[in-house]
């Protein structure tokens, strides 16, 4: 990782005193918001100072006299006039009276009387026979105009306020003038936290992406040896494996804006709207380069042009078209990185994938053993966990989660603590979310006896088989309990992460599926239609097994399958078939053929070991859930010493 030094030195045109980071996010000094706003602020103060001058001009009072100089004068005759204004009193003096003042400009005054004066001024005035004007008090003039300026105030700010948010709204993405605005999320440096520390079990990946930050904190040292950085970087892999939090973690490694989007988001009804925004979105990124971009379930829009039924698209057609052209339109300079994430790999546009575009692919698989345990310790490192908590042993009993599987199950655990009470995250909380996650909510429903009977004896078929069988996945648990749809759940626990199936493991499998329906047919002479989804998934098997793995003699190495192509992911219109009508009646008879062996071999271990399936399903009908430990408890007395060594 190289040093603030290093990367200050890496470009000549740089001053010394200015930081990458500095010139990184350096933008034009925007203009001060609101300046209509403060405008309108100005005016209406000028308003305010006109109509204080204009009521100070009104008023004419040249001189104020305090009340006992204006009863002096009322005595001496030297007023002609008064109006009176609650306790204001304003005057004007007789010709004496400005004579007696030696001032004849003077004519007006002003005094204020006392509340106590109010009859005995009357009187004197009446006895003068002075002339008396009454008028109302006038409020001050400021709140005059407050009163009368305060509404239209109120309103004109109003309908600016309307107006800047009609303005922002027409402009923004959800306006008719912004509908070509790009609709990323942007997370800047500063508010990005996420690291690949954070990535846990997904070490290939990091590899991948390790040089395409690189790229992002020194692209110039990249340039210098004349290598070009891949400029798209398609992650694949199933949901919940990550791909968005590698993407996160990208830009949080190199510390460069994010700009996240979905592939849903540049699609609008109206044609050319998404291609807009396609290049708004590169136009933002190129900006503030070095900069990622992250588009989310790109087959959304990447998906083949011109087939499938009903046709193309326009304008999902067109917003490609300008994905790819923006993909071909970087310049040397813009250090901008596009990463994109699918699990759809296979109908992708293959534009899209050629080289100069999506060419770096990074595949996210789900976890293997230690990969979970990594995983588990990333999202229990804040819980309190009990000291009988194994991070191993939970990522043992967890083969097939993903990632997000994973999160999903710390999460019930602690949950599961917090309703009972507990002040730690003990084994229990783990399992019972292990459970419910696999298996379903346990449900509270009322099964008759003979119900419960004959489910005890399903669920015993299947465990006393997978017990037997030497390539069965190991047992273990079995519970009478109903759980999500099924009335009651044979836990079965791979002790390898398999990626590869042998046909002996495949053979003991689709047995241990019959288990339940031979149970019922061996103690009942008849069955039940609880074996319904076991028969769709042996079928299954079976048939990929004589069809597509070619483990059968007859058969041979030969792939004779229907076709997989899905007409509204632009592919083939009509299911293809590349055998004959006799090679595809042969494939029938042959899984037909399958299933009736392993029928038979199943139902002649159940009936060899009949005590031993009578002795399970008496203890599960009595304990309803049964450990593996407790399975071999019931087990041990019943099965001779030949009886197959349980994997």
């Amino acid at each position: 990782m190289t040093t603030p030094d290093s990367r200050q030195s890496s470009s000549a045109s740089q001053r010394p005193d200015e930081t990458p980071a500095s010139r990184r996010w350096k933008r034009p000094t925007a203009e001060p918001p609101h300046r209509q706003f403060l405008l309108f602020l100005w005016f209406a103060v000028g308003i305010l100072l006109l109509f204080h001058y204009l009521d100070t001009a009104e008023r004419q009072v040249e001189t104020e006299l305090t009340y006992s100089e204006f009863l002096q004068a009322v005595d001496a005759g030297h007023v002609s006039q008064v109006t009176l204004r609650g306790q204001s009193v304003e005057g004007q003096f007789s010709e004496a009276g400005r004579e007696a003042r030696d001032d004849s400009e003077v004519e007006i005054f002003e005094t204020t009387r006392p509340d106590v004066e109010g009859e005995r001024l009357l009187e004197r005035l009446e006895g003068q026979g002075i002339e008396m004007i009454a008028e109302p008090v006038e409020p001050p003039w400021w709140q005059r105009i407050l009163v009368g300026a305060l509404p239209w105030i109120l309103v004109l700010g109003l309908l600016f306020w309307f107006w800047n948010r009609m303005q922002q709204r027409m402009m923004s993405g959800g306006g008719p003038l912004g509908m070509g605005k790009s609709q990323a999320r942007q997370i800047t440096s500063e508010q990005s936290h996420t690291r690949l520390t954070d990535v846990a079990g997904s070490e290939n990946a990091k590899r991948e992406v390790t040089e395409v930050i690189e790229f992002l904190k020194e692209p110039e040292r990249f340039r210098a040896l004349g290598a070009k950085i891949p400029r798209g970087v398609l992650m694949m892999g199933p949901p919940g494996t990550g791909k968005t939090l590698m993407a996160k973690a990208v830009a949080g490694e190199a510390e460069v804006p994010f700009f996240s989007i979905s592939g849903s988001e540049f699609i609008e009804m109206f044609v050319g709207v998404g291609a807009s925004r396609v290049r708004d979105l590169f136009k933002q990124a190129k900006e503030q380069a070095p900069a990622v971009i992250f588009i989310d379930e790109i087959d959304s829009i990447g998906r083949a042009r011109g087939a499938g039924m009903g046709g193309g698209h326009d304008e999902r057609e067109q917003t490609l078209n300008q994905i790819l052209a923006e993909l071909d339109g970087f310049e040397e300079h813009e250090s901008v990185v596009v990463l994109a994430a699918t699990n759809r790999p296979d109908v992708l546009d293959p534009a899209l994938l050629r080289p100069g575009r999506f060419d770096r692919k990074v595949t996210l698989e789900n976890p293997h053993r230690q990969a979970r345990c990594d995983i588990l310790g990333v999202h229990t490192r804040e819980m309190p966990l009990a000291d009988d908590v194994d991070l191993m042993r939970l990522a043992e009993i967890t083969t097939g989660f993903s990632g997000a599987d994973l999160a999903n199950l710390a999460n019930e655990a602690a949950l599961h603590a917090g309703r009972r009470g507990q002040d730690r995250v003990d084994w229990a909380c783990f399992t019972d979310a292990r459970d419910r996650l696999l298996l379903g909510e346990a449900k509270d429903v009322g099964l008759s006896d003979s119900e419960r009977h004959i489910v005890a004896y399903h669920e015993s078929g299947h465990a006393l088989l997978a017990y037997l069988l030497p390539h069965a996945d190991p047992l273990e648990k079995v519970t009478v309990l109903p759980r999500g749809r099924a009335l009651g759940v044979t836990a079965q626990v791979p002790d390898e992460d398999r990626v590869n199936y042998g046909e002996a493991y495949l053979r003991d499998r689709i047995t241990v599926m019959y288990g339940g329906r031979l149970a019922e047919s061996v103690v009942f002479g008849e069955v039940s239609s609880g074996a319904e989804n076991d028969l769709e998934q042996a079928t299954k098997l079976a048939r990929r097994m004589v069809g597509r793995w070619g483990m059968n003699r007859r058969i041979g190495p030969v792939m004779a399958a229907q076709s997989q192509e899905h007409v509204f992911l632009g592919r083939e219109m009509a299911q293809a078939r590349d055998h004959s009508e006799k090679l595809a009646s042969l494939v029938d008879e042959e899984v037909r053929q399958l299933l009736t062996d392993l029928e038979a071999r199943g139902r002649e271990l159940l009936e060899e070991h009949r005590a031993a399936l009578d002795a399970l399903a008496e203890a599960l009908e009595t304990n309803e859930t049964l450990e593996i430990e407790e399975v071999r408890e019931v087990l041990q007395g019943h099965l001779p010493a030949a009886s197959p060594t349980p994997s």
